[in-house]
């Protein structure tokens, strides 16, 4: 690969996002964030600040209570919950897209997940500060969580029906106000070292498949991440829809990154990557996440089993090229590499030669489809080509890929001796689509 310059030596102006920037105009919609809020849902200010309070245990019960009433209307409700907010809050809309379907699904998942962590405050909090940390990409301000707050409990209570009382509301008060404080802090402790979002140039655009590409990305500034990460990608040409891509390598001396991207039906940032981006575009993308990276320290010696399935191999092919970095100790690493047909694998012959190279490295490529070449690869969907080389006893497993693969996978490690805690993925498949 040849050596890039930087491509914006100084720009502190351009990782700024929010009502009239630049990926708002090339949205062509005008805010009106000088204008005044129109009135919104009634506040209600129990006495005492008893809302600043923590939840107590009661509190969890209620919440968890009122949201089994709304998850089967969570589709209606999540929508007037946004229509609540862009009917009040009118100068905030240039900070969603323009298509909700998916915006309201995370925003359900979110509330569903924060409710049934809250009497798990470790896990609540580092959940709640990664999400805290990567909505300033999207341009969210300190001053956005209040009005937000009143239009969920307006929506809440419309959608709760005769289990809504004086009671529950207190109870989702507290919980708003213990979640947005986490948030806020972790983005304001983030935004001391770190810009909401980076601008990254197109370099290199290789089409592996019909649907398949590798981009290379060059960031303006040190793009911090580990192996193993993810990170969300907004193009131009839909502005604030953003995906999930994992990276395809360790991180470089040179700073450049590699992603692969699958164009799947309906997707429009992933068909925009595949079928429109060329060298000298300009992609946004958020602070990388996920928690699949190596533990060095906790498990120095424990044998690896990694399963990638189609554009899945790509975090697989970056925790490999870490390995082969810092060295293995001669623990032995298996890789099995999945696709529907051998076309498909278009990542094999890299990770062969990185096997040629490195004994402690096995690769086994799995085709769940007809094969063109009898015998080339294991036979049938990849857990259970894993499955048929159990027992996995003592290995610690990874696994990326559809959502779909992903789950299964996990349910054959575990019936083939991998234990829960030894099992990491990041399963962003379902957010990730498009």
């Amino acid at each position: 690969m040849p050596h890039y310059e930087p491509l914006f030596t100084d720009a502190p102006g351009l990782n700024w996002s929010g009502p009239g920037d630049h990926w708002s105009r090339a949205w062509a919609l005008e805010t009106v964030s000088g204008a005044p809020a129109r009135p919104g849902p009634p506040a209600i200010e129990p006495a005492g600040r008893a809302q600043d309070q923590p939840p107590t245990p009661r509190d969890i019960r209620l919440i968890q209570a009122s949201l089994a009433v709304v998850e089967p209307v969570a589709d209606r409700a999540t929508a007037h919950f946004y229509a609540l907010i862009f009917l009040h809050h009118p100068e905030v809309r240039a900070l969603f897209p323009a298509a909700m379907d998916v915006q309201r699904d995370r925003l359900f998942r979110a509330l569903l997940l924060a409710a049934r962590s809250a009497d798990d405050p470790v896990g609540l909090t580092a959940y709640l500060s990664r999400l805290g940390a990567g909505h300033r990409k999207y341009g969210t301000l300190t001053g956005h969580y209040g009005p937000v707050g009143e239009c969920l409990v307006a929506a809440l209570a419309r959608f709760c029906g005769s289990r809504w009382d004086a009671e529950t509301e207190l109870a989702w008060r507290r919980v708003y106000a213990l979640v947005s404080r986490i948030m806020i802090e972790s983005a304001e402790a983030a935004a001391a070292s770190s810009p909401p979002w980076w601008q990254a140039e197109v370099v290199s655009h290789q089409r592996r498949t019909p649907d398949v590409a590798v981009l290379t990305l060059r960031p303006d500034q040190a793009y911090p991440y580990r192996a193993g990460q993810y990170a969300t990608v907004e193009t131009p040409w839909w502005p604030r829809v953003w995906r999930h891509f994992s990276f395809a390598t360790a991180p470089r001396p040179d700073g450049l990154l590699t992603f692969h991207v699958k164009a799947v039906p309906a997707g429009w940032v992933s068909n925009a990557l595949v079928h429109r981006a060329a060298a000298g575009d300009v992609l946004r993308l958020g602070p990388a996440a996920g928690a699949m990276v190596l533990d060095h320290e906790r498990e120095p010696d424990t044998d690896l089993l990694l399963l990638g399935g189609g554009t899945g191999i790509a975090p697989i092919g970056a925790l490999v090229e870490e390995l082969a970095e810092r060295g293995t100790r001669g623990r032995p690493v298996e890789v099995f590499y999945g696709a529907r047909h051998s076309a498909d694998l278009y990542e094999l012959e890299s990770l062969r030669r990185l096997a040629e190279r490195h004994p402690w490295l096995s690769v086994r490529p799995v085709v769940s489809g007809r094969q063109q070449v009898p015998g080339a690869a294991l036979s049938g969907d990849l857990p259970e080509a894993v499955s048929r080389y159990a027992p996995w006893h003592g290995y610690s497993a990874y696994l990326s890929g559809p959502a779909a693969m992903v789950r299964r996978g996990v349910a054959a490690l575990q019936g083939a001796g991998v234990p829960a805690e030894r099992i990491r993925h990041d399963l962003v498949g379902d957010l990730a689509a498009g």
